[in-house]
């Protein structure tokens, strides 16, 4: 595979692509970033203060799904290699109005793989630059209490969200079998770190305790996930891009399965330990007492879990450090954060 030098990555504002720019332009301060982002609620320009002054690094405000655009950028731009983290994510919003979902994850998938196809193929490179699609465990379905998701288990995604990535994901093998396109598809587990959107789990659990609000924890908080380290998911992603395998999928777990209760009742834990002052503000024995279980939603899937052993195997990747020490320091970043708004 070619030395790529030039890497348009859109979505790259929301909480994985603006944790990866930073990662991916230190790692290698040779590449050109160009990030295509809309800025939706869930993306902000302010996640990438530290490389907003690069020379390398480029901001483009617009959609992924405005054709003219994403055109004029591969017209503008010899792009070698395309990484495509832009996607209405959550799931409630999808189970509300599944349409924006339909919209930005699958047509907008469909107008980047129309747009790579025709300056690669101009450019008689097609097999050789790298479009590397970033999805989701969540199009595999719903697991029992045994057993994990490989590569090669069938889809049968169980909401709109999902549906809407495993379109995408279809769309994007079609490219690479139909066109001979260099393609690679990477599905993680839940990703957890700094500068997740706040209405995500992790962040509800720690905003809503901060403010002495209840913890809702749908139905009876039995639900399990496996969860990533979000910087873990950069490295993954890298080698993936790199030195993963056309038409190859990649599975990138964290190998820490908790249940809902029992990662609100973690965030309680490092809570009362680092502001004791706040539970007795708010008359509290616990944060934990502020957990609170509310109907269940929609189609919610009971547990995922990811067999990783081939990106272990092929690619020499696994996580690193403990998921207690990541999700401190993610608590922290957010506790630290809450502090300077606080304050200022």
């Amino acid at each position: 595979m070619k030395n790529r030098r030039t890497v348009l990555v859109t979505g790259g504002a929301g909480f994985i692509g603006s944790n990866f720019i930073p990662y991916f332009l230190n790692k290698h301060p040779d590449y050109q970033v160009i990030n295509l982002d809309k800025l939706t609620y869930a993306g902000s320009k302010e996640h990438l203060i530290e490389v907003k002054d690069l020379p390398n690094y480029q901001f483009v405000h617009g959609d992924i799904t405005d054709h003219q655009l994403v055109q004029s950028i591969f017209e503008s731009n010899d792009i070698d290699g395309v990484i495509h983290f832009a996607a209405e994510s959550h799931v409630d919003r999808s189970i509300a109005d599944a349409t924006q979902f339909v919209h930005s994850n699958v047509l907008g998938t469909m107008v980047l793989l129309q747009a790579a196809k025709q300056d690669w193929e101009q450019k008689n490179e097609l097999q050789t630059r790298r479009f590397h699609h970033i999805s989701t465990d969540e199009v595999y379905g719903s697991l029992g209490f045994k057993g994990k998701f490989s590569e090669s288990t069938p889809y049968q995604p169980r909401n709109p969200y999902s549906a809407s990535k495993a379109g995408a994901d279809m769309l994007v093998n079609s490219f690479g079998y139909t066109y001979g396109m260099n393609i690679v598809i990477s599905h993680s587990s839940n990703n957890f770190g700094p500068k997740q959107n706040q209405e995500k789990l992790i962040p509800t659990i720690i905003y809503r305790a901060l403010h002495g609000e209840p913890i809702p924890i749908y139905g009876d908080g039995s639900h399990i996930r496996d969860w990533l380290y979000v910087k873990d998911h950069c490295e993954a992603i890298d080698r993936v891009y790199h030195d993963g395998s056309a038409l190859e999928s990649y599975n990138i777990g964290g190998g820490n399965e908790y249940n809902n209760t029992m990662i609100a009742q973690k965030i309680c834990s490092i809570l009362d330990n680092q502001l004791p002052e706040l539970t007795n503000k708010y008359e509290l024995a616990s944060f934990t007492d502020l957990i609170t279980y509310v109907n269940d939603r929609p189609g919610h899937d009971q547990r995922y879990a990811l067999n990783d052993e081939k990106i272990r195997t092929e690619l020499g990747w696994k996580p690193t450090g403990t998921f207690d020490k990541k999700l401190q320091q993610t608590v922290e970043s957010y506790v630290n954060k809450w502090l300077k708004t606080t304050l200022s």
